[in-house]
């Protein structure tokens, strides 16, 4: 203690950077294990949403409705044998689907769930790390998952998955161009790349009732479509999984892998699913926003419910398209992306800085 009778200065930061770690720790695992379960439940969800469609059951052995399938595919996944076949580049036919996962997990840590919550004297904010870049690190993090599907078509040794891992790389960065112009509209209408400030700049109304999301109050109905059609394409699901034809490719990408890497690389295709939408929520659809009341507790909580229900809203749909679309010809999809969606894209852009700049 000081003379005065205060804590001395270091003590202080001491005690702030230890709570301060054991606090990123907890919001870490926490994060990790809530996607990694919405993981094995989307795949669920994926199962049973198709088999209606189809006029199937979908899962129903494994618990009531099917509900621990996910818990015994993982146990199959990690006891099956793991075959590596003799003329891969081993290095990097090992690295390619933990390079994916890691990209694919990783760009969770700047996206905001909710506000905070107040535990103590702690107030904590709903996300592992705010920065004010945020929609810039998910973007370049969620492009270099591509490297593990080229790193697996490559390191395999086959014609398939060579194929298949090219066709993933033209894909990505045809869509990803329109996919990053559909952003901007959003970008120039709040002035941040702050995926918490973009959200906050949608609270509230216009009209009386019509919420200030972006989709509705900033225009950007066409930029949310074009968005849409990027994701499906960015995150190989059809109409857009060329790179995993099996008609054509076998599996493509992943056809000389097994057991628990086969896994590992649907594990990064359901979290990119996620991500996307969770980045369609924040930007275009409010993030949080919706009625709030009651109790201090469930004023915290009741804006990680409205996030989470826009996500499985994203989801949905996310199925309900890939149970009732064929798959696009490779023609048809780059021009799709360079003839149509790009020149889309462009527009809305111009016309967007043109509102802006008559607004201002």
């Amino acid at each position: 203690m000081t003379a005065g009778g205060t804590p001395p200065l270091l003590g202080n930061r001491t005690l702030n950077l230890t709570t301060f770690i054991v606090v990123s720790v907890i919001k870490t695992v926490l994060a990790l294990f809530v996607l990694l379960t919405a993981v094995a439940y989307t795949v669920w969800l994926e199962r049973k949403v198709v088999g209606h469609i189809q006029n199937r059951w979908g899962p129903t052995r494994v618990g009531p409705f099917g509900l621990l399938q996910p818990l015994a595919d993982g146990v199959k996944f990690l006891f099956k044998e793991d075959l590596t076949p003799p003329h891969v580049y081993k290095p990097l036919y090992i690295a390619a689907p933990m390079i994916a996962v890691a990209f694919a997990l990783t760009s969770i840590a700047v996206i905001p769930v909710g506000n905070s919550i107040t535990i103590g004297h702690l107030v904590i904010p709903l996300q592992i790390t705010d920065v004010n870049i945020g929609l810039l690190i998910i973007l370049g993090v969620t492009s270099l998952g591509v490297y593990g599907v080229a790193l697996a078509g490559w390191s395999s040794n086959s014609k398939y998955s060579l194929l298949g891992g090219l066709r993933a790389s033209a894909q990505m960065i045809s869509y990803e161009i329109s996919l990053g112009l559909s952003l901007v509209g959003v970008l120039m209408l709040t002035g941040s790349f702050s995926l918490r400030d973009i959200v906050n700049a949608q609270s509230g109304t216009f009209w009386g009732f019509i919420p200030r999301w972006n989709i509705f109050y900033g225009g950007q109905f066409i930029a949310f479509f074009i968005y849409l059609m990027s994701a499906y394409a960015e995150t190989n699901r059809i109409p857009f999984d060329l790179p995993e034809a099996e008609t054509e490719l076998v599996a493509g990408y992943h056809t000389e892998y097994s057991a628990m890497k086969f896994a590992m690389f649907f594990m990064a295709e359901y979290a990119n699913m996620i991500t996307v939408a969770a980045v369609a929520s924040l930007l275009f659809l409010g993030g949080w926003h919706g009625p709030v009341f009651g109790p201090p507790l469930l004023r915290a909580l009741l804006p990680v419910l409205w996030f989470v229900l826009r996500i499985f809203g994203f989801l949905f749909v996310y199925i309900w398209v890939r149970g009732t679309l064929p798959r696009f010809r490779y023609d048809q999809l780059m021009a799709f992306g360079w003839k149509f969606l790009l020149p889309l894209a462009i527009a809305n852009l111009m016309i967007t800085a043109l509102v802006v700049a008559l607004r201002a």
